[in-house]
Parts: C-alpha cells; structure tokens; sequence
C-alpha cells in the first residue's frame, strides 16, 4: 500500500489553492493523501473526506509518519469517511464552516484500481464489485446480473459514452443466461472480442466506467457536492476540480458557469488545467486529468 495514489497536478493544485498558513482547507476526495499532505506542509489545516474505508485508514496511518517528519502538529488533519455528497454536514460538524479552499480529485485511485479484490480494473480478476463505499448495498455484479436489456444499453451509452453499446448489452444478456458473470474476467471476455484490434482502448474501458459511475452514483454525487462547498467558501477563497472524463467535466463548468451568474465569483480556468507531457510519462492515470478552478467574490466586488 505504499504507492496508494500518485497524486496528480499536484504543482497545479498547491500553486491554485493558494495555501496560506493556519487558514482551513477541505480535500474532499483524500484517497492516498497525496493533495493534503502537500497543503499541510504548506501550513494549512486541512479536514480530509473519503468515503473509502482503507483510504480513510491510509492516510491516518501516513500522517503519524509524515507529521513527525515535518514536525507538523498531527491534529492539524482531521480525517472523515463520508460521501462528498455531505461536505455541508460533515464541514459543519467539524468546525470548517469558512474555509480558504476545497479540492475535489475525482474518480477512482491507482490502490482502488489494483485492488483486485475491490473489482474496478477488468486487468485484475476478482468479483464484480466497484463500490468506493464498502457499505453500499449494490455492486457491479448486480447491476450485470439484473438489468434488461435496455437498461444496460441506457447504462453504456450514457454513463460509457460507448458507441457499442447495445451490441454490448445483447452480448452480456445471452451470455448470463448461460451461466452468471461473476467477476470482471468473466465480464471482460465477454466483449473482449468485440471490435478487436479497432481501437487503441481495450473495449471493456468505457463499460467498467459506466459501471462504477452507476453504482456509486457519482455525477449526481458531484452535481449535489459543488453548490453545497461553494457556500463554505470564504471571499477570495477557490474551489478546484480534477476530472477525468467529460461527463465530470461538463457538469463541472456548467456549474462554475451558473455560479459566476449567482454573481457567488469567478471560474478561474476558462479553459482547464491539463498534465505536461512529463507528468503523463511520470503518471500514465495522469492522461485525462482535468482541472478547473472557481474563485468566489462579493456580488459587490462584481
């Protein structure tokens, strides 16, 4: 676990955030810690959200050890398992009403991603799961398992942006009604076959993310969390969002773009924030990041 997530645009991230000593932060998206540790050390207070267990744990872990190495007080971190969803209660509960940012690294971690038992990757076999949330009722498998035909079509070509998609849906129906599809080779072969040597991306890629968008919920997660963390920022306080796909970022900037008619600030980043070439060659997961930054202002100050 010592490689739990690379942290990406992180120069970007700290240089946005502008990190102020003894001033508030939220990351709501902790993972690895890789974001929060760089803020703490930067004299930020930072309260950290993940709704993944073993991140929660990593990271506690990583700041006894890194907090001591810094000669950083170790309660300058405050570490909370919850859905992003509820950055309002969970910043209210924890005393970080005011705060001078908030980060939101979206997506899934390299940890989460070689994990073959948490079943995000279709290169690693283990059960069909994808929940960030250990506590989540509804898994990957289910979803295969119980969705008709159109449903699943609706699932791919929506949340997958997958042009196959109902030559994939036919494809899984016939096949688990021969026998059930288990675990992610079981789907990955499945549609292996499909388009073969076609395209550059393994055909199973955009099914596995339509997959762990659905179970999760997290485009609806994101639409609730954006409006909500916005009013816990201070003046000349900025909220950043790292994407990976352009579904996160569609809904991220129509919304930074209805917060700047709200007259709540100013999105920074008119158009986003991308990786060098020598972070993509450093950092393959690296490739598709996206950030973008809003600043808040008062409706006085325009």
């Amino acid at each position: 676990m010592n490689n739990f997530h690379t942290p990406v645009l992180l120069k970007e991230v700290i240089e946005n955030l502008r990190v102020e000593k003894g001033k508030k932060y939220i990351d709501a998206t902790i993972g690895g810690g890789g974001h929060t540790v760089e803020i703490l050390k930067n004299g930020g207070v930072v309260l950290g959200i993940d709704c993944d267990r073993e991140a929660i744990e990593y990271v506690r872990g990583r700041w006894k050890i890194e907090s001591r190495r810094w000669k950083i007080k170790e309660d300058n971190l405050t570490l909370v398992r919850g859905n992003f969803r509820d950055i309002d209660k969970i910043a209210i509960e924890n005393g970080f009403t005011k705060v001078a940012g908030i980060i939101f690294d979206l997506g899934v971690s390299s940890y989460q991603l070689e994990t073959a038992e948490r079943g995000f990757s279709f290169q690693k076999e283990g059960l069909l799961d994808m929940r960030m949330d250990q506590e989540l009722h509804v898994k990957a498998g289910d979803l295969i398992q119980v969705l008709k035909k159109g449903e699943l079509y609706e699932l791919f070509s929506k949340l997958g942006e997958e042009s196959r998609a109902w030559q994939l849906s036919s494809r899984i129906v016939s096949a688990r009604g021969i026998k059930p599809i288990e675990t992610t080779q079981d789907l990955a072969n499945i549609i292996g076959s499909i388009s073969k040597g076609f395209s550059k991306i393994h055909p199973a890629t955009k099914m596995f993310q339509a997959l762990r968008i659905a179970v999760n919920d997290e485009l609806n997660a994101l639409k609730e969390a954006l409006p909500k963390a916005v009013e816990l920022l201070e003046e000349n306080a900025r909220i950043l969002v790292i994407s990976y796909h352009s579904l996160e970022d569609r809904i991220v900037k129509k919304l930074f773009l209805e917060f700047e008619a709200l007259r709540k600030g100013l999105a920074i980043t008119k158009k986003p924030i991308v990786p060098s070439l020598f972070e993509i060659e450093k950092n393959r997961r690296s490739r598709s990041a996206k950030l973008r930054v809003f600043e808040t202002r008062s409706a006085s100050s325009g």
